[in-house]
């Protein structure tokens, strides 16, 4: 009785997984409550999943690639992908298919692809080709990628980890490697020779931009003319000014000119550790000798400053936003552009009277008011409803500012452009780190698990990461709650004799034909749920029948778990059958049929060469 309705419970969460009308994590979750409250599973039984070491290394694994992309590695590869394959169509094809597939057999497939999309979009509107002829192939190229490696996918982690469950030793880092090398090169074969030729040919125009990490800086300085009015002048022995505080000096009222920062002589040691705290120009802030002061302000007033002072202005060719750029925007230090609400307390007061600086502790480098923008004097202007105002100071005074605030509107993320700042200049370290990571696993000097959370906890203590709260948003909750509701799935179909069910009649139907007859029906199995459900799902359904069965057969259970981990990443038949797909789907302009048309023989193809390869490696 418990075994049917366990059935039942398993076909519901199939359905709604199928139907797409909840969230997969919603649906695992209430698949869960169903087992506990049905009997079928203790509560103690349903939640030691939350602390199975797949779950752990999944969120540790979310935390490393958001290491890397935010320190702009994995774009990095990507424009030097531009800059090789640019004018060969078919070996662009191929590099990107290839790189890809790299990258995402030691991070997150979704992320991989998110990073590349706009590079290959920019790229492919660039030689008059259509983005919709380089998406599938990134798309299809990130899940075969995933089969390379132990961290590639979360299928390899649970066919591991369940084989360790059962009594058998787990699959090391580079066992999968050979089979999923056949699956790559059986799948850039394919689309080379056929696939390519089914995609969409129609140039298509997408809104999706080239990534930059300093796009949105030169944006602001451009809209806002900063660009020749920021300067930076140096404080030489014996000047006046030496040992004055800005309260005193009252430069703004005096010369209309703002003090962005100020920087000290003594220079900072080599930036392994992330800067924890920073502190921009303030009222009582001392001016030393040989201080370099970063000024906003028209070149007029500014040289005036100079001379009354005897400063010593740096310029560089008239163009001074390159020298000055890092004091705007830097791992304390941000600008953000922010509106006000239509009924704003800020409307019809001058920032003096609400002592803005003091309050918010930011600085207000200029007001654009009607396509007029003002930088000069912005103090003692009257606010109206429609300003937008350029603020500049840490970031964390910014991100209290869109937090809680009533009466103006931050635009854009400050919490993402903090981080991406954070990052800056640090790819070289997220590098160290994931070689240290994959040396660490290879050589199995401690457990995965622990290898990952160290290279998760020196991408935040390395300023990868911004900080703590930066990790917690790059862990995608949504599959670690997936994971996590859906291992005790597994649990009750053994503990109520499910798994022996459906693996002996699976045996009974084609065991007559031989251990490799079996193992194409697991594939086949595997690979058609996948279609509708995640591979993580089906990863966690199938694993251990496919125990059951190879030890029914008497046989290794290996070349089953490695079936059932291939088939369950080989997505490619659906646009909703991987989050990947899902992703290109829009930009590319496909169709759904666009995914049947090329994913149904690529499926077919890869899967004959799985069904022969996968015992070669690991033989019944």
């Amino acid at each position: 009785m418990l075994m049917i309705l366990t059935f039942v419970i398993l076909g519901i969460t199939t359905l709604l997984f199928m139907t797409g009308r909840f969230r997969p994590d919603l649906v695992g979750l209430g698949a869960l409550l169903a087992l506990v409250l049905t009997g079928i599973l203790t509560a103690q039984e349903a939640l030691v999943s939350f602390s199975n070491p797949v779950v752990i290394m999944i969120a540790g694994l979310f935390v490393v690639g958001g290491g890397i992309f935010r320190t702009g590695l994995a774009a990095m590869v990507a424009k030097q992908l531009m800059k090789v394959g640019r004018d060969r169509p078919i070996k662009l094809l191929v590099l990107v298919m290839a790189v890809v597939a790299l990258l995402s057999a030691f991070m997150s497939n979704t992320g991989t692809v998110a990073v590349f999309m706009p590079v290959i979009i920019a790229l492919a509107l660039s030689i008059g080709a259509s983005p919709g002829a380089y998406l599938i192939p990134l798309a299809f190229a990130s899940s075969l990628g995933g089969v390379l490696t132990l961290i590639g996918t979360p299928p390899n982690l649970i066919v591991s980890q369940a084989l360790a469950d059962n009594g058998f030793a787990p699959l090391a880092f580079f066992d999968f490697t050979p089979v999923g090398l056949a699956a790559l090169f059986t799948g850039m074969l394919f689309m080379v020779l056929v696939g390519r030729k089914l995609l969409p040919t129609q140039v298509q125009e997408s809104s999706i931009s080239l990534p930059d990490g300093r796009t949105t800086l030169q944006k602001v300085a451009s809209h806002y003319r900063l660009s020749g009015n920021l300067h930076r002048v140096q404080v030489p022995t014996g000047s006046p000014i030496v040992g004055r505080t800005l309260r005193g000096l009252r430069l703004p009222g005096e010369f209309q000119v703002s003090i962005v920062d100020i920087v000290g002589r003594t220079s900072e040691p080599l930036n392994i550790l992330p800067r924890t705290a920073g502190e921009m120009a303030r009222p009582d802030t001392v001016i030393r000798e040989q201080d370099v002061l970063y000024l906003q302000g028209s070149p007029e007033r500014v040289q005036k400053l100079a001379a009354k002072y005897g400063l010593i202005v740096q310029e560089n060719g008239g163009n001074n936003l390159p020298q000055c750029d890092d004091r705007l925007v830097s791992r304390v230090m941000g600008v953000a552009e922010v509106l006000l609400r239509p009924h704003s307390r800020f409307i019809d007061r001058t920032l003096v009277e609400l002592n803005f600086r003091k309050k918010y502790k930011l600085n207000v480098l200029g007001i654009s008011r009607r396509g007029d923008y003002s930088l000069t004097d912005v103090g003692n202007q009257k606010l109206q409803f429609g300003d937008a105002l350029l603020v500049q100071g840490e970031w964390r005074h910014i991100e209290a500012l869109a937090r809680d605030n009533e009466d103006v509107v931050v635009l854009g993320r400050p919490q993402e452009e903090a981080g991406m700042a954070a990052a800056r200049g640090k790819a070289p370290i997220a590098a160290a780190i994931m070689l240290g990571m994959l040396v660490m696993m290879t050589l199995e000097i401690v457990p995965v698990v622990i290898a990952v959370l160290v290279a998760a906890f020196l991408m935040v203590i390395t300023g990868c990461l911004r900080n703590m709260d930066d990790a917690y948003s790059r862990i995608n909750w949504e599959s670690v709650i997936l994971i996590a509701s859906m291992l005790p799935m597994a649990t009750a179909l053994e503990k109520t004799g499910g798994v022996l069910f459906v693996s002996e009649n699976l045996v009974t139907m084609l065991g007559g034909y031989g251990p490799l007859a079996v193992l194409a029906g697991f594939y086949i199995l595997t690979t058609l749920f996948s279609q509708f459900i995640s591979n993580t799902a089906t990863a966690v359904l199938f694993a251990p029948i496919a125990i059951t069965a190879a030890i029914n057969l008497g046989i290794s259970p290996y070349p089953f778990m490695l079936a059932v981990s291939v088939a369950a990443s080989m997505a490619f038949m659906t646009p909703v059958a991987s989050p990947v797909n899902a992703l290109v789907m829009t930009a590319g302009g496909y169709k759904f049929s666009d995914f049947a048309k090329i994913g149904v023989p690529l499926s077919l193809i890869v899967g004959v060469v799985m069904i022969v390869v996968i015992p070669l490696f690991f033989p019944f």
